[in-house]
């Protein structure tokens, strides 16, 4: 990742936080937007000699995206890289669900990977090595009840990784998803208990929680030029929670 320039949206904390250390750590210069105190995660990419930018700013609305992109541009240069990871994850019993939070979870977990690939899909033309990295979930997999909201919009990110690769695949960007198990990071501890973390790692094939640090190899490789001929494809990263 030396020298490229890497976008990992919602990267104030948890698995955000890890994708732009990693890249930081491979070499990468990292921007996120994110709506929460982002100065934990300069700290980790700054302090690794690489450079930062960030805005605070509500990932499900255009207006904020654009500004995002052009403080991007302004103070590192042009996007190699676009990590979807911004996301929102709540336990929500199916008949306590309104028309308003079933949108509030699109607006987020979809439009927000929407609005980022558009406002650097030219930058990652330009690169002609341009990677979309998709977060998902094994849990479109799984019968996993109260997150039929949440579920929804992950399956959704999967037919927009497969069709995006369609599109941008002749300028040799390559798109993909990652389908993570249930990652122990702070928003998720405050829905799910220890005794969920470890009835979850007992149905994995490795029988341990998942930590953010368990999915940034994924990202790192698919993201490297060694993963140029992968793409619209979804990997599941989950501990072997689901196995094909």
């Amino acid at each position: 990742m030396e020298g490229k320039i890497v976008v990992v949206t919602g990267a104030a904390t948890g698995l955000g936080q890890a994708f732009a250390e990693g890249f930081a750590k491979a070499g990468a210069d990292v921007a996120t937007i994110d709506l929460g105190d982002v100065g934990e995660t300069e700290r980790r990419v700054t302090g690794t000699g690489r450079r930062f930018a960030a805005h605070r700013g509500d990932i499900s609305e255009a207006g904020e995206v654009e500004r995002f992109a052009a403080l991007v541009h302004e103070r590192l240069g042009r996007v190699d890289v676009v990590v979807n990871n911004a996301g929102v994850f709540r336990r929500i019993p199916f008949d306590e669900i309104d028309l308003a939070t079933w949108r509030s979870f699109f607006a987020v977990n979809v439009d927000g990977a929407f609005l980022t690939t558009k406002a650097f899909a030219d930058d990652l033309r330009a690169s002609r090595a341009g990677r979309v990295i998709n977060l998902s979930s094994s849990s479109v997999s799984l019968n996993v009840p109260d997150f039929v909201h949440y579920i929804t919009t992950k399956a959704a990110l999967i037919g927009f990784t497969s069709s995006l690769a369609a599109i941008l695949g002749k300028d040799g960007v390559t798109v993909n998803a990652i389908a993570p198990g249930l990652v122990r990071t702070p928003g998720t501890e405050l829905h799910d208990s220890d005794e969920t973390f470890a009835a979850i790692a007992s149905m994995q094939a490795i029988h341990r929680a998942q930590m953010p640090a368990d999915i940034v190899g994924t990202a790192l490789f698919l993201a490297s030029d060694d993963a140029a001929m992968i793409s619209g494809q979804t990997i599941a990263v989950d501990g072997g929670l689901t196995r094909r």
